[in-house]
């Protein structure tokens, strides 16, 4: 029994050393040539910035891994860079995890067609502007809503904006307009005004005509004309975000901005309207009629696999350290009380320390230990880790606080006979778990580790919070890209099913390899005694 879960456990190990080798080298291969700017943005938000297979139109690396981000955000960081002397390097980042990337040090500078809002002014300083923006609704053509000339005409209608931006605020001026929830980012508002869940969204003008070129079917209906509409200057334009404090950098920005002429400006982003990812660009008649689910894969089935690999490296090293933790709580919890005051009262506080760490990875969701343990740690202590590196530790603990009660609820559930039998033939409390206890407990938890394991493929999706390229993470900026929303979805649902299926097969596998034969030797098993009493024996002269 114990030669088998050794085996198995060893050869776990040596594929999730693959993979984790697989992945530094990745990151090693990003991480040369510097000096470099870091520039935080969504890539993902065309023609401001997109994500792109390769360095076509002077694209600018994403930082962990062999895509690109274009745009006009890109062209302006490209310039800012050429003066400073510093290679741009992107860090794709969700809109949300914006600010904590800067103000934790984790970036250089935010470009990502971000208004200076009062509330963000609070928190980090902005240059001059780069561009001003008008703001309009996207409805379908087909809509009713699409000859709204006033801010009355919106009334019953459903609509929304990008989370965490002054576009979801000004849903308020419409008056009786229904305020739906807020949305991540572009692609999911474009989606669900495609699918009709939602009658519009607020954008930019330059949203609608980046939209516009890939779908003739919507209309925008310019707010920012309409009488009695309100915004303020300030918010009516976009700059590039700073750090408090790092007044240097501010003032370079400003000054490299002060050489760019308002010509250039609209050349650059005319230039990124045409550049930007469009279904169908460069297609022959053959591949126009492919189908597809395989045109999607022949484009970026590169980048999917990559996202299938992080989610495999992530679940796999989260589930295997997940386990060596919570075997080790699980066996402290369980430890009986000992004789001496002192020894009683060390034990006590151990277990309370180790039910304080159960309770709180238990009790908060991984998105938000993500975001606290990605930034915080920055914030707080300046160590600056790499996402890959936070998102394993990320998961390793949360895993281990699960398993630690599987564990646990393992020992305890053992016979209390099989104690006594080992008690009664001489064995110490670490022999007893070691050759009796804990593999019985182990083969028991197995199914519970399996669905540990399938929960962790599924679950690292929601560290897509601090911009890690796993599965799903990679299928939304594929999704964005193509337009393809729902086959691009459907695929990738379909590569979790693989996923958790085989590991699900391969796990029930062990499972039966571990639990041995069905029908026992009386005669056999009584040997098997008799030389692990004669082990125990052995190691107690040693």
């Amino acid at each position: 029994m114990k030669s088998r879960l050794t085996a198995c456990l060893a050869s776990l190990l040596v594929l999730c050393s693959l993979l984790l080798g697989f992945g530094q080298f990745q990151s090693v291969q990003a991480a040369k040539h510097e000096p470099t700017l870091k520039i935080g943005m969504e890539a993902n938000y065309p023609p401001y910035n997109w994500t792109q297979t390769t360095a076509a139109h002077g694209a600018a690396p994403i930082d962990g891994s062999k895509q690109f981000a274009n745009g006009y955000d890109v062209q302006i960081a490209k310039i800012i860079g050429r003066h400073l002397h510093r290679r741009v390097v992107v860090e794709k980042t969700q809109w949300d995890g914006l600010l904590p990337a800067l103000t934790s040090g984790k970036i250089d500078l935010i470009i990502a067609g971000m208004s200076p809002t009062a509330d963000r002014r609070k928190v980090i300083n902005f240059s001059q502007p780069y561009r001003k923006s008008t703001f309009v609704i996207i409805v379908n053509k087909a809509s009713k809503f699409a000859t709204a000339k006033g801010l009355n005409d919106f009334s019953g209608a459903r609509l929304t904006a990008q989370q965490g931006t002054l576009h979801y605020d000004l849903i308020k001026q419409l008056r009786g307009a229904k305020r739906e929830n807020a949305m991540t980012d572009f692609s999911a508002m474009r989606q669900s005004l495609q699918s009709g869940t939602i009658d519009g969204y607020v954008a930019e003008d330059i949203e609608y005509e980046s939209y516009h070129r890939v779908n003739k079917n919507i209309v925008a209906i310019n707010l920012s004309r309409m009488k009695g509409f309100k915004v303020a200057k300030s918010d009516a334009i976009t700059s590039i975000g700073v750090k408090k404090r790092n007044t240097t950098l501010l003032r370079q920005t400003n000054r490299i901005l002060a050489t760019i002429s308002a010509a250039k400006r609209v050349a650059l982003m005319n230039a990124a309207v045409r550049q930007q990812p469009r279904a169908g660009d460069s297609q022959t008649k053959q591949e126009k009629h492919e189908n597809l689910f395989v045109k999607i894969m022949n484009q970026y089935g590169g980048m999917i696999l990559s996202g299938v690999g992080m989610t495999l490296l992530l679940a796999l090293v989260g589930t295997i350290v997940g386990f060596v933790i919570g075997l080790l709580v699980g066996i402290v919890r369980t430890i009986p009380t000992p004789t001496t005051r002192s020894k009683r009262i060390l034990l006590r506080i151990v277990k309370w320390l180790l039910s304080v760490y159960v309770e709180i990875f238990r009790g908060t969701p991984m998105m938000v230990q993500a975001a606290v343990i990605y930034y915080g740690i920055a914030q707080l202590w300046h160590i600056n880790l790499n996402r890959t590196v936070a998102a394993l530790l990320i998961v390793s603990i949360n895993t281990g606080a699960y398993l630690a009660e599987v564990i646990r609820g393992g020992i305890t559930a053992t016979p209390q006979g099989q104690f006594e039998a080992a008690s009664a033939i001489g064995m110490s409390h670490s022999q007893k778990m070691w050759h009796i206890i804990l593999p019985q407990a182990i083969r028991n938890c197995l199914p519970s580790i399996t669905n540990e394991f399938i929960v962790n493929i599924k679950d690292t999706s929601v560290l897509s919070i601090i911009s890690v390229s796993e599965l799903f993470f990679v299928g939304t900026t594929v999704a964005s890209q193509t337009f393809e929303f729902f086959p691009t979805y459907f695929i990738i649902s379909v590569i979790y099913l693989i996923l958790t299926f085989s590991i699900t097969r391969i796990f029930n596998l062990i499972e039966r390899r571990l639990a041995g034969p069905k029908n026992y030797d009386l005669m056999g098993n009584q040997l098997q005694v008799g030389l692990m009493e004669s082990e125990i024996q052995h190691d107690d002269k040693n």
